[in-house]
């Protein structure tokens, strides 16, 4: 993907950058601590580190960073290797993607911390997006490291350890995590403990993957394809929520259809471009309302 790249003090500009628009990225239900600001940019805390991002024209502005962190996460974390204008052109042959990506057509799939997304995905079991986000900020809050960038106070997400040592009662009434708290915890322990290896998800098939994560108290099949997809570069990984479930029925398969059936057909009709293919199709759904 070609673009220039300026860094200034405490900054990195992205200049003449495609496909790369924060609104579609942040806000099509992959990661759940950015926030829009006054001023129409997005802040988040990943990795450790606070991020502020910033579209100018075509420029994307990174603040509160510089060309090492650039270069050691963010790069990869906003997938910047990748060659979206290929993947657009692959899955707009479909005519329904063709429309849904005009709809999106800035979506970049983020390569986020395993962990937390293992966490995160948990908390939105049956939860709606506002109470997942207040969730996972009380939890961080609580459970994890206080970063101090600027006046405002930040957070990083608690590590396996800490959430291990938390009491199942503390999330639920705290951190509003419901009848998920034990799962939480359960979840820490195993990881912390050392029982599950995260990391050696990155070599194994989505298949594989799928099948160890859902081993994990809390962890089904929608909430491991999301974990594969948008921590462990599983682009063959199809979570199928309401609005994808919906847009599915609607445009594919044209009756209700048991939503196992439809992650094996969005696997067969889009094939390693599904996770793709599944992002589109939820940003537009839920922008158009479809099937609701």
């Amino acid at each position: 993907m070609k673009y220039n790249i300026i860094e200034e003090k405490g900054k990195i500009i992205l200049k003449d950058i495609k496909n790369f628009e924060p609104k579609h990225i942040f806000e099509c239900g992959q990661a759940f601590r950015w926030k829009v600001e006054e001023d129409k940019s997005y802040t988040t805390v990943a990795y450790g580190k606070v991020l502020n991002v910033k579209k100018e024209n075509d420029d994307i502005i990174l603040s509160n960073t510089n060309i090492e962190d650039f270069n050691n996460i963010w790069y990869n974390y906003f997938d910047l290797d990748r060659d979206y204008d290929e993947i657009k052109k692959e899955l707009s042959k479909d005519p329904i993607l063709d429309e849904a990506i005009k709809f999106g057509e800035g979506i970049r799939i983020l390569n986020q911390e395993p962990f937390e997304m293992v966490i995160s995905f948990i908390t939105s079991a049956n939860n709606q997006i506002p109470r997942i986000k207040r969730s996972i900020e009380l939890m961080s809050k609580h459970y994890g490291e206080k970063i101090v960038p600027g006046e405002q106070e930040y957070y990083s997400f608690p590590t396996a350890e800490n959430l291990s040592n938390a009491k199942p009662e503390d999330l639920k009434e705290i951190c509003k995590v419901g009848f998920r708290g034990e799962r939480i915890v359960q979840t820490a322990r195993i990881i912390a403990n050392g029982e599950l290896d995260l990391n050696s998800i990155y070599n194994l098939t989505r298949d594989e993957g799928k099948e160890l994560l859902m081993t994990l108290p809390g962890v089904g099949p929608k909430v491991s394809d999301c974990i594969l997809l948008f921590a462990f570069n599983k682009d063959d990984a199809f979570p199928v929520d309401v609005w994808v479930k919906r847009v599915m029925e609607h445009f594919y398969l044209k009756e209700d259809t048991n939503v196992k059936l439809i992650g094996t057909h969005g696997a067969r009709i889009f094939g390693n471009l599904a996770g793709f293919a599944q992002q589109y199709l939820f940003y537009y759904a839920r922008e158009l309302g479809i099937g609701k």
